[in-house]
Formats: C-alpha cells, sequence, structure tokens
C-alpha cells in the first residue's frame, strides 16, 4: 500500500463534487454524489481512517443509488399523452420523465373558445399558460402587438414574481390549453426548490424565441397597401 496516492483519490472526489454543484437535474445531481462516494470509498479503506468514514462514505452511496434506482422504477411506468409529450419536449426537456408528471398534474387542461382573455395588462398573470393549439394575440393598449401559436408558454415572464403584464393576451382563434394557477406554481417550486432551475431555463428559451420572432416582424415589415 506504500504506492497508494490518496491525492487523486481526493482530487477526483472533489472534481465530481464541483461538477455536481452545477448540475439542475435532481437525478442527475444524485448520479453525482454517488460517483464521487464510489471514488471516496478506497480513500477511507485505504488510508487506515476511523472505519465511521468508511461507513458514512458508503452510506451516501447506498442511499444515492437506492434513491436512483426508485426513481429509474418509477419512470418505466410514466406515460405522456401526445400533447403532454409536447409539452414536456418543448418547455420542460431538463426535468426527468418523474418530475414533468409531477409538474403537469398541478396544471390543467381546458378548451378556450375565440376572445378569452389570458392575461390582462397592467395586472399581475393568474397563471402561466401552455397554448397546444390555436392563436393568441399580445395588445398594448388596445392594440395589437405580437402573435402566438402553437407551442408557445404565456405568463412565463412574470407568474413566479407577480409583477404586472406588459401587454394582454387574448385568443384569437378557439384553444386547447394546460395552465397551472400561479399561487400553485409558486407553492410547488418552494416545496422542490431543485426543479426551479430547469424551468427557469425553459422560460428563458421561451422568452428567447418571442424576442427572435419579434426581431424578425421588425426587421421584415408587411407591405405597405
Amino acid at each position: 500500500m506504500a504506492s497508494f496516492d490518496s491525492a487523486w483519490f481526493l482530487y477526483a472526489t472533489l472534481l465530481l463534487l464541483l461538477a455536481t454543484s452545477f448540475v439542475v437535474r435532481i437525478d442527475y445531481a444524485r448520479i453525482g454524489l454517488a460517483a464521487a462516494a464510489l471514488v471516496a470509498l478506497p480513500l477511507t479503506l485505504f488510508r487506515g481512517s476511523d472505519f465511521g468514514y468508511s461507513l458514512l462514505v458508503l452510506a451516501i452511496l447506498v442511499v444515492n443509488l437506492g434513491i436512483l434506482a426508485r426513481l429509474w422504477l418509477r419512470g418505466t411506468n410514466i406515460r405522456f399523452s401526445a400533447e403532454e409529450e409536447e409539452l414536456r419536449r418543448q418547455h420542460f426537456g431538463g426535468l426527468s420523465a418523474a418530475v414533468a408528471r409531477d409538474l403537469i398534474d398541478q396544471g390543467h387542461w381546458i378548451s378556450a373558445k375565440r376572445g378569452e382573455i389570458l392575461i390582462r395588462e397592467n395586472q399581475a398573470a393568474p397563471s402561466l399558460f401552455y397554448l397546444a393549439e390555436g392563436q393568441a394575440g399580445i395588445l398594448r393598449d388596445g392594440v395589437e402587438v405580437g402573435k402566438l401559436s402553437d407551442g408557445a408558454l404565456i405568463g412565463e415572464a412574470t407568474v413566479l414574481d407577480g409583477a404586472q403584464a406588459t401587454g394582454t393576451v387574448q385568443l384569437a382563434s378557439n384553444a386547447r390549453l394546460w395552465f397551472v394557477p400561479a399561487a400553485a406554481l409558486r407553492a410547488y417550486l418552494a416545496a422542490n426548490p431543485g426543479v426551479a432551475g430547469a424551468l427557469h431555463e425553459g422560460f428563458a428559451r421561451a422568452l428567447r424565441g418571442k424576442l427572435a420572432s419579434a426581431n424578425t416582424r421588425i426587421a421584415d415589415p408587411p407591405p405597405l397597401s
């Protein structure tokens, strides 16, 4: 054992923990913790440290592997409808199947009629909406300034902080929607902080898509009649 260099195991363990610190998905974080514990285990065994250290590292490894196995088994039994799978693909891709299933179940699917107002200008968004099918217009002071179509998230910019919306969103056609009330979403994220990071990433992608669409309309205005 004289040639055993514990420094490599220590560095590898710390690097794994550092990498895990940047992970958003909780299942990936558990994989990182299990990997770090696996690398650290020889360090505690071969250095002749207190046996308690080895037991603690082994416990971390076993607990995380056990939870990962349970999540994997749970994930194999999870099913999504076609519209739920599309919502997950577009906006909840950073979440595991189990977490995405849980989040989607916090909301409701509805059919709405043309002309219904989802969000009002200068008021807090009542819910986060996903426009599965249909069209919606964005109005400011009664003037349409943008359009939303299939796949758009609505209210993602303000639903979490309760800030006032900068425009009114009104359905321009009959539509199919998923929505989760703002208060319920905030309560869910408070109880599941590991989900918030991935959800924010999805919100950021949606906002970038809207910005790109707005820039395209500005750069290519319709011809004057």
